[in-house]
């Protein structure tokens, strides 16, 4: 992966919103909104420390909470459909878009933050992958933990 803090460097960033706060030990399973606003505000503040471009991408439907957060070099989507790797499909299609300006002539430069192996096998030869585990030690989050799991009644 291209160092993405060398001075005049620009990267864009694709994030899989819900797989990296999914990576997290935060309790985010508690309150799935309130986790992923947490998560877009130190994105935001990452973003402004770089001119990088980012575009985060969530499952689900548009929530204000967390939209209200975008702007400057942040964009955040929501998955336009329901439904399994809606949001993944959703970072294909714009990664795709992003590749495909004429001014582009490979994928140097473009990285896709996820630790979702189908999502990653399906992005254009090139493309750069970080781990979901690896983007939170860059924010400076935690990492690890799973929801616990529910026993039986």
């Amino acid at each position: 992966m291209s160092d993405a803090s060398a001075p005049g460097h620009r990267t864009t960033w694709f994030v899989d919103g819900s797989n990296v706060v999914g990576a997290g030990a935060d309790g985010w399973w508690n309150d799935r909104t309130a986790a992923f606003a947490r998560f877009a505000t130190v994105l935001a503040g990452w973003t402004n420390a770089h001119e990088d471009q980012v575009v985060l991408v969530f499952d689900g439907a548009s929530e204000p909470s967390i939209a209200v957060v975008a702007g400057g070099d942040l964009r955040i989507e929501f998955a336009p459909r329901r439904g399994r790797d809606a949001a993944d499909d959703r970072i294909v299609e714009l990664v795709e878009a992003h590749l495909g300006d004429p001014r582009r002539r490979d994928a140097e430069g473009v990285v896709v933050v996820t630790s979702d192996r189908g999502l990653a096998d399906r992005l254009r030869s090139g493309v750069s992958v970080e781990g979901a585990g690896t983007f939170r030690r860059r924010l400076g989050l935690d990492v690890g933990g799973r929801p616990p799991r529910r026993g039986r009644s």
